[in-house]
């Protein structure tokens, strides 16, 4: 793997190199890890990286590792720069030979994400995004219970991800997560509907496989001096009449990150929350409520293939990194040995990325429309 950014001050990428070293399946042999040459140096000096494999920038990595045998060269590019890097970075990657993990979102914006399908398709090559909340073995395990009819016909949705760490401006005193994820320069049209909700719209469109039809946003800007919004709320159609509640904020004093869902069917309802990743809670009208938890009792074959640890020990958020980087490596091993990828080890890809920036998109169309109440969803 080669990494473009991560350097020793960033957040994420620290992350995704804990997440993908886990299971032996890939070895960190290069980066360019800040667009500052000092600093991507000084990164790969404290990774214990070779000194003619730390790069000045992601071109003159890409263009030097293509120029190394087979057997040496990177196999693939990890992307967790800041969203106006991921476009051009997978772009680049791609048309020189190298698979990309790319850090969510998928771009800047949708038209560049309908780009890059283009992009992968031409290449071959494989593309996947870390739209890590998915690997959780319990979400593996909820996707399971709708796919089977246990829900019945799926009829409310209520998703959230309250965070309080922007109640004031964060960003002016240089705090460097918060200076970029405020900028619409390098974060694009939405701060928090784009940084922590299209981890809801994700998430939900991944355990039942709706679809928005419709929705009517309310996006706010509390902190004055902000320039995106940190809270917002949403109402939403999906396609098969369910309706639906999308509530992100990162400005809820006190929270720290409490994602979580409740869906309800006409069969029975689950709950869960990744704050305690290893419970959910499946409920019916005539039976009460019964905790399922990871690692103890019947699970679904996905749930059982992405759980770690034994029963009472928490699955935790880098595992569900590691759960998609090494799905993403037994892809690569199959394609290798010209196999088929078992669709067990899945992990979210391009369409997603796709449908993460058409929700950016429509959530802001509708939230600046004064005219219309309800935005029929366009992709």
């Amino acid at each position: 793997m080669g990494m473009i950014g991560g350097s020793q001050e960033a957040f994420i990428g620290a992350v995704h190199r804990r997440g993908s070293q886990l299971d032996g399946e890939i070895e960190l042999v290069c980066g360019a890890f800040s667009s500052s040459a000092e600093k991507s140096k000084a990164t790969g000096e404290a990774l214990y990286l070779p000194e003619n494999r730390v790069y000045g920038s992601y071109e003159e990595m890409i263009l030097k590792e293509k120029e190394l045998p087979e057997g040496e060269r990177m196999d693939f590019v990890s992307i967790v720069t800041p969203n106006h890097v991921h476009f051009p970075a997978a772009k680049m990657a791609l048309e020189n030979g190298f698979h990309v993990v790319c850090d969510k979102p998928a771009t800047l914006n949708l038209a560049e994400a309908k780009e890059l399908k283009k992009i992968i398709e031409k290449s071959g090559l494989i593309f996947a995004l870390t739209h890590n909340y998915t690997a959780y073995p319990m979400v593996k395990e909820a996707k399971h219970l709708v796919d089977s009819g246990q829900l019945g016909e799926i009829r409310k949705i209520i998703v959230e991800y309250p965070q309080g760490w922007l109640i004031d401006l964060v960003e002016a005193t240089g705090q460097k997560q918060a200076a970029w994820r405020t900028d619409p320069a390098r974060c694009g049209a939405a701060g928090a509907i784009g940084d922590i909700g299209t981890h809801c719209e994700n998430l939900i469109e991944y355990i039942t496989g709706l679809h928005i039809k419709e929705l009517c946003a309310d996006l706010t800007i509390f902190v004055e001096g902000r320039m995106l919004d940190d809270d917002g709320n949403i109402l939403i159609h999906y396609d098969n009449g369910a309706k639906g509640i999308l509530h992100c904020s990162q400005i809820c004093n006190g929270e720290e990150n409490d994602f979580n869902f409740r869906i309800y069917g006409s069969k029975a309802g689950i709950t869960w929350h990744q704050m305690e990743p290893n419970t959910m809670v499946f409920r019916t009208r005539d039976e009460g409520a019964r905790i399922i938890r990871t690692a103890v009792g019947q699970l679904s074959p996905a749930a059982n293939a992405h759980t770690r640890q034994p029963a009472g020990h928490p699955e935790g958020y880098v595992e569900t990194f590691a759960n998609i980087y090494r799905n993403f490596a037994f892809a690569l091993r199959a394609r290798w040995e010209g196999k088929a990828q078992d669709p067990l080890y899945d992990f979210p890809g391009i369409d997603e990325g796709i449908m993460g920036m058409a929700f950016i998109e429509n959530v802001v169309r509708s939230a600046q429309d004064n005219t219309n109440k309800w935005t029929k969803f366009e992709l």
